[in-house]
């Protein structure tokens, strides 16, 4: 395919992120053939963070970011499922935590026999008033294009799922509730693909609050009967964004959609899936019990 990226390139992209020795078997796509759509000025080159100091398990900032990429971690043939999950990781819609709560939930993800593709979608913000709206375009093409090669990636094109942390937890809701929205031109066959996810797991969203009125969504947040059934963590402690998952439950129970929200008394905010004392980092295993109980997993 036209969009493939070769396996030399592939080794420069991850390893100039910091993550050497991780390219090995795995296929990577360019999203878009030329310039991603919605650019109106330059951005780059791509560039990661310093480690912060008092990380002793350092998390791997990637910002500036104008070529969306897709990395495909396919499940081990013994154990997958056909399911798969699109990974986007958090960042305040200005930085990517790559590791944190990108490769290491793939990781997860495969280990119970899920495949996943990690999207590195565009950052930092373009627009301060629509943080969400250039990577929005990235989510539409990423669950198109992953649907695309469902056949030759051993997946079935119905259980195509989108998971993220908080800015990347708006951005699959913001999937799952306007995929019906023309957010680019199409360019391609794939995009002649739904780019509804078929479930989401947005794991401590953010900015699902209305900024005017906190008993209420964001406007933004379009829950109908045809969004994608959700499985949800949050802490009480995290801010006004368990108000935010809160008010998404109601929004689905209101409309009929499947939906299952974890409370979690503290943890705070950005714990991605790294083991801690609190009972939050307990959100896979109930994640996987929802997954079968949707007939997503055996």
């Amino acid at each position: 395919m036209k969009f493939m990226v070769s396996l030399v390139g592939c080794l420069v992209m991850i390893c100039s992120s910091g993550l050497e020795g991780a390219a090995e078997d795995l296929t990577t796509l360019r999203l878009w053939p030329e310039q991603a759509p919605g650019e109106t000025t330059p951005i780059g080159p791509e560039r990661q963070l310093p480690d912060r100091p008092q990380e002793t398990n350092p998390v791997i900032r990637l910002t500036d970011i104008a070529t969306p990429i897709l990395t495909f971690y396919p499940a081990a043939e013994p154990v997958s499922t056909g399911t798969a999950v699109i990974v986007c990781p958090g960042g305040g819609y200005n930085i990517l935590a790559y590791n944190h709560e990108g490769t290491e939930i793939c990781e997860w993800l495969n280990s119970i026999g899920v495949s996943a593709v990690l999207l590195k979608y565009r950052v930092p913000r373009r627009d301060p008033d629509a943080p969400h709206a250039i990577p929005l375009k990235d989510a539409q093409r990423a669950v198109r294009l992953v649907r695309s090669h469902a056949s030759e990636w051993k997946i079935n094109p119905d259980r195509i799922g989108m998971l993220g942390f908080s800015a990347g937890g708006h951005l699959a809701v913001m999937a799952g509730t306007h995929f019906r929205d023309a957010t680019y031109d199409p360019v391609d066959e794939a995009d002649k693909l739904s780019a509804r996810p078929d479930f989401l797991i947005p794991i401590y969203p953010a900015y699902l609050v209305d900024t005017q009125n906190k008993t209420q969504l964001d406007p933004l947040v379009a829950v109908d009967s045809e969004t994608p059934p959700t499985f949800t963590a949050i802490t009480y402690d995290d801010s006004d964004r368990a108000i935010g998952a809160a008010l998404l439950l109601i929004a689905m129970k209101q409309n009929k959609v499947p939906c299952e929200l974890h409370v979690y008394h503290k943890g705070g905010h950005g714990y991605g899936m790294r083991p801690s004392e609190n009972p939050v980092s307990q959100w896979p295993q109930r994640c996987q019990a929802w997954m079968v109980s949707m007939g997503l997993l055996p």
